[in-house]
């Protein structure tokens, strides 16, 4: 398991030291090496990331379905054996969140209620520490969004402009 996370955070430095083309492209390949089959925890992780290196929505929310779906099969047993403090409920409100941003940017406000519920659901998971704050901050962001019916990319979004 080792080998393939330090596969993906490879990659994701890529993208996040200016090269997202070339993350985006090992990050496919990986995707592909991994296969349908493969580690759902993987899975996962890798399309959680490769979302935030598209700038268009449509791109965006394809990954990010394909991580809330690995999500439902990942066992806390697998983020475990990771991070022995991680439990795959801790998941759920970002996953949740990107889905309800990605439908909000694309202009589908009902969607984008709809997940955003889900992210809020799911966010007594979220521990008093900075990336607990940083999401819930982000939920309340994107609510003001929707009320809005604004579709332009939040400035606190991850990911490339």
């Amino acid at each position: 398991m080792t080998d393939t996370m330090a596969e993906i955070t490879a990659a994701v430095a890529l993208g996040r030291t200016g090269s997202p083309d070339a993350a985006r492209a090992r990050l496919r390949e990986l995707w592909e090496e991994i296969g349908p089959d493969g580690n759902p925890f993987h899975r996962c992780v890798l399309a959680h990331y490769q979302a935030d290196l598209f700038a268009d929505p449509a791109e965006a929310l394809v990954w990010d379905i394909r991580a809330v779906d690995a999500a439902a099969t990942v066992t806390d047993e697998q983020v475990q054996a990771h991070d022995a403090g991680l439990a795959v409920a801790g998941f759920y409100p970002s996953l949740h969140l990107n889905l309800a941003d990605n439908f909000r940017r694309l202009g589908s406000f009902s969607a984008a209620a709809e997940q955003l519920a889900a992210a809020r659901k799911h966010q007594d998971v979220l521990a008093d520490d900075e990336y607990g704050a940083v999401i819930r901050q982000a939920i309340d962001g994107v609510a003001e969004a929707i009320e809005r019916r604004s579709t332009e990319r939040r400035t606190t979004a991850p990911g490339v402009e």
